[in-house]
């Protein structure tokens, strides 16, 4: 199995709580960044997505924090596309302090919207495949 996509971000000081902690709502940014830098990497581009009319979808996320986070910590965030029958794909995504430690992970359930017809395409794979330069880094 091929290793995750990774970006590295820095928790900027206006990103945490009251508390110093790195604000809950923003893991949810850090995820969404990682995911569009992967979609890049892989050669989509969000106007090419639109040409094809057709936007990626969030239909459930669900977070779990592990360790905190703060000002100036630099993390790693992860993404991973894992493919299944359907309408719909499962991404994986791990938030890493850059020693390791796990600060939280972040799995979704996604698929591709028809923009016209307002409705999950049948087979997003499908999409991916025609539209990645590298549909290796989408698991495909």
């Amino acid at each position: 199995m091929t290793e995750p996509f990774t970006v590295r971000i820095q928790v900027r000081g206006y990103e945490t709580d009251s508390q110093g902690h790195l604000n809950q709502s923003v893991y949810l940014q850090h995820a969404e960044h990682a995911r569009w830098a992967l979609l890049q990497h892989g050669g989509i581009r969000q106007a090419d997505l639109l040409a094809k009319g057709v936007g990626p979808v969030t239909l459930e996320t669900t977070i779990r924090y592990r360790r905190e986070l703060r000002a100036g910590d630099e993390v790693d965030v992860s993404c991973a596309f894992v493919w299944t029958e359907g309408k719909t794909f499962r991404i994986e995504q791990s938030v890493r302090k850059t020693d390791g430690t796990l600060a939280a992970e972040v799995t979704g359930v996604g698929g591709l919207m028809d923009l016209k017809e307002r409705r999950l395409v049948t087979d997003p794979r499908e999409y991916f495949r025609a539209l990645a330069s590298d549909p290796h880094a989408f698991g495909l």
